[in-house]
């Protein structure tokens, strides 16, 4: 008997290391990440299994400076289906993950990981010896609607736990010059990805975000080689319907100085505000449109009254001040950390120096004044 267990612990290795099956669960919360089997630990590295597709977007939405890992799955035969303006119409059986994840030096600290730093060898993989991994969100497309459930990794980083109530930790990161600071990163319960993913104000109905096609438009470094990732899920069969990349909208890449600075200031608030802020979403109220088509006006900020910001406002009188940035309630709300006042006011701890940055040249060049 005793020779029966080194014989089954052998056979149990080799097992957890063959490539996971996605698995589509229409109904239930299951308790491990693995259960869905999107993405698995093989070889010390994260990869994806046969049939999930990674993708990338122009400009992605400020998580801490948090690198993201970002896949598709869809049951065999069936496509997302083109929608102008709007995020694909993905089919029921849909699994969208996001893996967050940070860079890591020899004294236990996490790197920034939206600066592009190698994190493996091979393109769609994570080598753990160079990342920390923290959670994996997934969106599914169930009969009654898209599902949110939060996984967060064990600390071997083996598996990651369903935690529907939140998770919080604090993570120390070291910066370029030295500085070292932390970041108090929060999983968001189940309730609180509505807080982003419903959309809608009126249905409360939960939505991907990122995955339309202006923000998917650009190239990928896939395992088979670089290429467009609207022509890559065209060819794959996971879209249909979709224009030619040439002629399909295009998002801005909002750090690229090559591209017009009103451009890439315009996606950076699309992605990052216009989930709340566009006129039928949760801050419809708030009368502030940032989606990507609103029209160049007061709903756009522009010497804008705030309405029932409370201390958001920092006594400042209007949203935008043309021409001025730092009379501008933006920016005051974007440079905040208090969380009675910054704004996204979830996913973020830290201030983003960088959009902030971005956000306050636009407002500075912009003609105008306000009475």
């Amino acid at each position: 008997m005793r020779l029966l267990f080194p014989f089954l612990a052998i056979i149990l290795a080799a097992c957890g290391n063959q490539p996971a099956s996605p698995a589509f669960h229409a109904e239930g919360r299951p308790d491990l990440l693995s259960d869905w089997g999107m993405v698995s630990v093989r070889d010390g590295h994260l990869v994806l299994s046969d049939g999930v597709e990674p993708y990338d977007l122009n400009t992605p939405l400020f998580t801490d400076h948090a690198g993201k890992l970002r896949t598709i799955w869809m049951p065999e035969g069936t496509s997302a289906t083109y929608r102008e303006g709007q995020v694909l119409d993905f089919p029921i059986g849909t699994v969208i993950t996001k893996t967050f994840y940070y860079p890591v030096d020899g004294d236990g600290h996490v790197l920034r990981g939206d600066q592009g730093l190698l994190v493996s060898d091979s393109p769609e993989t994570l080598d753990l010896e160079r990342v920390r991994l923290v959670e994996t969100r997934l969106l599914v497309h169930r009969e009654d609607g898209w599902v949110a459930l939060p996984y967060v990794w064990n600390e071997d980083e083996s598996d990651a736990q369903l935690m529907r109530a939140g998770y919080s930790e604090t993570l120390t990161l070291a910066e370029a010059g030295g500085t070292i600071r932390d970041i108090h990163y929060l999983v968001p319960n189940v309730n609180q990805c509505a807080g982003c993913h419903a959309t809608n104000n009126t249905t409360r109905a939960l939505s991907p975000i990122g995955p339309a096609a202006r923000h998917l438009n650009r190239d990928y470094a896939y395992a088979g080689g670089v290429e467009n990732q609207l022509s890559h899920l065209i060819a794959r069969g996971y879209l249909t319907g979709a224009p030619d990349p040439d002629l399909a909208p295009r998002a801005a890449v909002w750090n690229n100085p090559d591209i017009p600075l009103d451009q890439r200031a315009r996606a950076y608030l699309d992605i990052n505000c216009a989930h709340c802020h566009n006129p039928v979403g949760p801050a419809d109220t708030s009368g502030l449109h940032l989606n990507f088509d609103a029209p160049v006006s007061p709903n756009l900020g522009l010497c804008k009254p705030p309405i029932a910001a409370g201390p958001g406002s920092g006594g400042l009188r209007f949203d935008i001040v043309p021409g001025n940035p730092e009379d501008s309630i933006f920016i005051y709300r974007m440079a905040s950390t208090r969380g009675d006042v910054m704004m996204p006011e979830l996913g973020r701890s830290l201030t983003h120096h960088e959009g902030v940055a971005l956000i306050s040249e636009w407002i500075a060049g912009l003609e105008g004044g306000c009475n």
